[in-house]
């Protein structure tokens, strides 16, 4: 009685798989993400760019030249 019943499942279970590979197989969208550590991103951002900028070598003022 129920290995009847167990085929039926399988044959609906393998059908429902096989046609969700198809190109006209139903679409569900994927939900936005939520932006994860934003504010934390921001800051390490901003304490990077201002390290960099201290860190940052000074412009060559320019040599006089040597007039021979």
């Amino acid at each position: 009685m129920e290995q009847p019943t167990g085929f039926v499942f399988a044959i609906d279970a393998v059908t429902r798989h096989v046609n969700s590979a198809r190109p006209d197989a139903p679409i569900r969208p994927e939900p936005p993400r939520t932006p994860r550590l934003s504010g934390a991103r921001h800051l390490a951002a901003e304490t990077l760019r201002r390290l960099a900028d201290q860190i940052q070598p000074a412009p060559r003022t320019a040599t006089p030249h040597c007039t021979r």
